[in-house]
């Protein structure tokens, strides 16, 4: 590098042999200041961002949540990453609250704050620093599921994912217990809205088309659009939720499982909600991305019919039917138009296209299917509801 460095100026400088050595000895010296700063800066920094993706799972590293997660402003916004017009602390990163914060906007965790129970914590609503919220309390022996969700949504960096499809993560907290921070959803989950839970008003059925979509797209996007992959691994409608504009957004990611991208499935601990689980799952525990088609496809028999996924098939509630196997055997029929007519929401009334409905149920036969290799892509389901949703008539079940 010497004797190029050194041609090069007498060739087109012009210096002198002596004049000619120093200034080569400078470049060169120069040269390697130059590459040791880029070595540290380029490769701590490369050090950091996988110590933030790679946490390990189990209690011990909840502690260092800290390192990996930065740091806020004294305003206590975090620098970067927000959308435009975002206020207050409506931003992408996630600020780290202390539990007098947290305990201050419940009311100290009062029974009267408490909006959700899900199987890995309690979820309450406050408000803070001006924003409402939604926090999720976990035990320490939550951590793997803590870290999970945290990891998924922090690292899954994605405009409209976050602001349309994925419920946006706020903050967190480590003190006694896991605290996970999100924004408020004020208009509950599908499931309050499908059975009339707390007061909730039925919805359209073009606006349940909607829905179907908008959660769609979210898992479309986990499941194509991340390397690695990300299985949701609990879809179902309670984790559905739907904001003021009833549009639909994703949440509870804390049994969320990493697969490298190419690879079939993996076999793991049985994890999520009974009615939802695929063949291969429930028996074998294998996941992969179909895993969540599955669960999606019964989403898709609840919008239909607002049953629950498991149905009571006598008045004494001893007995009972996976919705799945009950749409099958109305599916199965010549015609199965009547059949649906007394599965369909009766809140709905005459109020819905009977030929619409007969495609969003053969689109969740499909996603059902016993054979996983033979459930349709999350993208092929996202182009099949988009093209329902635009109330196009050539609409065929088998080119999806």
């Amino acid at each position: 590098m010497m004797v190029y460095l050194h041609t090069f100026l007498v060739a087109f400088v012009g210096l002198s042999g002596g004049a000619t050595a120093g200034v080569s000895v400078g470049a060169v010296a120069g040269v390697l200041f130059f590459a040791i700063c880029f070595y540290f800066v380029f490769y701590r920094r490369k050090r950091v961002g996988e110590g933030s993706l790679l946490l390990e799972d189990g209690p011990e590293h909840v502690h260092g949540l800290r390192r990996n997660m930065g740091g806020t402003t004294n305003s206590g916004t975090l620098t970067g990453g927000a959308h435009p017009g975002a206020t207050g602390i409506t931003v992408d990163k996630s600020v780290e609250f202390t539990y007098e914060e947290l305990a201050t906007a419940t009311d100290d965790f009062s029974i009267t704050n408490k909006i959700g129970q899900g199987g890995f914590g309690t979820v309450y609503y406050g408000e803070l620093r001006g924003e409402k919220a939604a926090i999720k309390k976990m035990e320490m022996q939550a951590s793997k599921e803590f870290l999970a969700e945290l990891k998924v949504l922090t690292h899954v960096h994605h405009l409209n994912l976050i602001l349309y499809f994925q419920v946006r993560l706020i903050g967190y907290c480590v003190e006694g217990s896991l605290f996970l921070v999100y924004e408020f959803i004020r208009n509950g989950n599908l499931s309050q809205h499908l059975r009339g839970s707390s007061g909730r008003e039925s919805i359209p059925w073009a606006t349940r088309v909607q829905i179907a979509l908008d959660a769609a797209r979210g898992l479309e996007y986990i499941h194509e659009h991340t390397v690695p992959v990300y299985i949701h691994r609990d879809i179902k409608s309670p984790n559905i939720l739907i904001d003021e504009d009833f549009r639909a957004k994703v949440a509870d990611f804390g049994l969320t499982k990493l697969t490298e991208v190419g690879s079939g499935s993996l076999q793991t601990r049985l994890v999520g909600t009974f009615g939802y689980m695929p063949p291969e799952y429930a028996q074998y525990g294998e996941v992969s991305p179909k895993v969540d088609v599955y669960a999606f496809g019964v989403v898709l028999f609840e919008l239909v019919s607002a049953k629950e996924a498991v149905v009571k098939t006598n008045e004494f509630g001893n007995e009972s039917k996976g919705l799945v196997g009950l749409f099958d055997e109305v599916l199965s029929l010549s015609d199965p138009s009547e059949g649906l007519r007394k599965l369909v929401d009766p809140r709905l009334g005459a109020d819905y296209p009977l030929d619409s409905v007969r495609k969003v149920a053969l689109l969740a036969r499909a996603c059902t299917h016993d054979n996983a290799q033979l459930r349709p892509s999350m993208r092929s389901i996202v182009v099949a509801l988009m093209t329902l949703s635009s109330l196009t008539e050539d609409w065929d079940v088998g080119s999806f």
